[in-house]
């Protein structure tokens, strides 16, 4: 398929399939299925010296928690994306040792601070993705923006934003600053009602495959 003329308004694709087991390779198999779908031509997968996966042209990222794996992809540039599960834990050590004042005191504000704490994880782990850093060069004390996502202060040709999708997982997709929408689809035979959210926000369509 050819590129429009504006490719920052390109949507931004994002597939989320259970799986438990093989994580990676079924990540990287889910990947290559949604890049299929965006290129003219049979994608190819690649990882730089530090690990991170390409699909020329494309801008791609994948994450998997221990129940599911996450891939996005999109024609407009850089994308990240990090996916944990909900399940009770002790975060207190890593948030004081990792998060900025600002952020311990948001998160102390928070109806449920595990909730709070895997939103500023996950943020902080998709922007690293969408810069090719990871969490290098005190990536977990990058400032995010509170407290429900948007233009990310430090980089601001880059967005955040945490998808609704599932009730037992928190998923981050960081995009290029101007796409308009981000597309869901979850791949497991059941489908998923769509979820309209505020022209403030992204428009964020859920489909079941």
């Amino acid at each position: 398929m050819s590129r429009r003329p504006d490719p920052e308004l390109e949507p931004v694709h994002v597939w989320l399939k259970p799986v438990e087991r093989d994580h990676r390779p079924a990540a990287h198999a889910l990947l290559l299925d949604l890049a299929g779908t965006l290129l003219d031509r049979p994608p190819v997968l690649r990882h730089d010296a530090a690990g991170a996966p390409h699909v020329d042209p494309l801008g791609v990222s994948i994450s998997h928690s221990r129940r599911f794996v996450a891939v996005v992809a999109g024609l407009a540039g850089p994308v990240g994306v990090d996916l944990e599960d909900r399940y009770p834990r002790d975060i207190t050590g890593l948030a004081h040792r990792w998060f900025t004042p600002a952020e311990l005191a948001w998160m102390a504000d928070q109806p449920e601070e595990l909730e709070a704490f895997l939103h500023l994880w996950t943020g902080k782990e998709a922007v690293g993705k969408a810069l090719g850093t990871g969490l290098r060069n005190a990536g977990l004390r990058r400032q995010l923006p509170l407290p429900a996502g948007g233009p990310v202060p430090a980089e601001p040709q880059l967005t955040l934003v945490h998808l609704p999708v599932r009730s037992d997982t928190v998923l981050a997709v960081v995009v290029p600053t101007g796409v308009r929408s981000v597309e869901v689809c979850e791949h497991h035979g059941a489908a998923l009602r769509s979820t309209a959210v505020s022209r403030t926000s992204f428009p964020v369509v859920v489909r079941g495959n």
